[in-house]
């Protein structure tokens, strides 16, 4: 365990980025499921206004450091051409 008063303060610091890190990836994660299960549920226009705000906390997520730029386009893209082949899905099937 450190001793230096200084020390002392990067643990404290490091244990309250952690908390706020983890807590930011558990809401994304979170949010991307919740997009996943409506797009499995084949609900186009729900899953339209989920991937609105799934891909504001993405880009939220990359501005925080959660995530790296490159996954958070990797994630936006596959869900959005999810989003898309449902919308062309849902007008024939009606």
């Amino acid at each position: 365990m450190a001793t230096h008063k200084s020390a002392l303060k990067r643990v404290r610091q490091t244990l309250r980025r952690t908390q706020v890190n983890r807590r930011n990836l558990s809401r994304l994660r979170t949010q991307i499921k919740s997009l996943r299960k409506t797009l499995t549920s084949g609900k186009a226009d729900e899953a339209s206004k989920n991937l609105k705000a799934t891909i504001a906390l993405i880009d939220a997520s990359v501005t925080k450091g959660v995530i790296h730029r490159n996954a958070a386009n990797r994630h936006k893209s596959r869900l959005t051409k999810r989003v898309n082949a449902l919308r062309q899905k849902a007008p024939s099937a009606a």
